[in-house]
């Protein structure tokens, strides 16, 4: 089997559904933005076919990523202490906590990495959140707020190993099926697999959902594989959103579940794709935004003449790039 192109088996019961994530979708509606989709023709980025592709644009979200969804659903549906909430973050994670947690009127502490991108750190302190940057990688950064946590008693916020994170993340695909309802393929980029998990339970079948990750961080492919979470590489251009150390315990389930198939793409994929989106919608996308639409401008996935294919931008929170270059 190759493991660029990972088929699925299918075990287990899902790990949350349609209905608590509509219920999460009510909680949340007055503190999220419901973003939009825009469709372009495949001829627009050099692809053959007359299809169009639908871009579900999350970089619009409060925050410049999907994660407001999970933070705000975390903050909102669980008990926060005086403590406040602490997080580890590649970024996006962190700004999110950061924003809900000020709309809030909460204390949060957020943990980064060095390889957290500077303009990801500039919205976490402007958030006005207690910033800490710790080692190299998530999984150290992690280890450090989890120690925090202990220490201080404030609410662990996971980036996409807790249940609320899913079901907010999940609330993307309740707008896309009232946005898209003829949508019958969605690809959506894997870090951890919040996004994709929160996501694939919802359509629960309903909507082929095919995960992308860079090729240096394969921590779905991996997991897989073993059958479980294990470590993988953490070497990507997208290192900062899509490559903690493995894939969650509360994701691999829905992954084996729901989940199509894995395609794997170059760090040299996701610069075209970021590029492409500039140059055609006028879409600024981080490298972690732009892996899943990689995976169909690189021809890594390819879908029939009438297939009707949706990609979701993840986020926007990225330094100034000339991407025409």
């Amino acid at each position: 089997m190759c493991a660029a192109d990972t088929k699925i088996p299918t075990p287990t019961t899902p790990l949350v559904d349609g209905a608590r994530i509509a219920a999460t979708e009510r909680v949340i509606r007055p503190y999220v933005r419901r973003t939009p989709v825009i469709e372009a023709d495949r001829c627009d980025f050099g692809l053959e076919g007359s299809g169009r592709i639908a871009f579900k644009l999350e970089l619009l979200q409060h925050g410049g990523s999907f994660k407001a969804r999970g933070a705000f659903a975390n903050l909102l549906l669980r008990e926060v202490p005086e403590a406040g909430v602490v997080a580890a973050s590649g970024g996006n994670h962190g700004v999110a906590v950061a924003l809900a947690a000020k709309r809030l009127g909460v204390p949060a502490k957020i943990f980064v990495p060095r390889v957290s991108s500077p303009a990801k750190i500039e919205r976490i302190r402007a958030a006005g959140a207690d910033l800490s940057i710790v080692g190299e990688r998530y999984a150290e950064a992690l280890e450090a707020s989890e120690n925090w946590a202990s220490a201080s008693g404030a609410l662990r916020v996971h980036a996409f190993d807790q249940v609320e994170t899913l079901l907010g993340q999940g609330t993307i695909a309740l707008e896309l099926s009232e946005q898209l309802p003829e949508l019958e393929t969605l690809l959506v980029g894997v870090g951890g697999g919040g996004l994709m998990a929160g996501v694939a339970a919802y359509y629960a079948g309903r909507v082929r959902i095919v995960a992308v990750e860079p090729e240096g961080a394969p921590t779905l492919t991996r997991a897989l594989e073993a059958g479980r979470p294990v470590d993988a590489p953490t070497g990507s251009i997208a290192a900062d959103s899509l490559a903690p150390a493995r894939v969650g315990e509360l994701v691999l389930p829905v992954a084996q579940r729901y989940v199509d198939r894995v395609v794997l793409v170059s760090d040299d994929d996701i610069r075209q794709a970021q590029k492409a989106l500039w140059r055609v919608l006028r879409v600024v996308a981080e490298p972690g935004g732009a892996a899943a639409f990689a995976a169909v401008l690189s021809g890594r996935y390819v879908s029939t003449p009438a297939e009707r294919v949706g990609v979701i931008v993840s986020g926007g929170n990225t330094v100034a790039v000339d991407f025409e270059r």
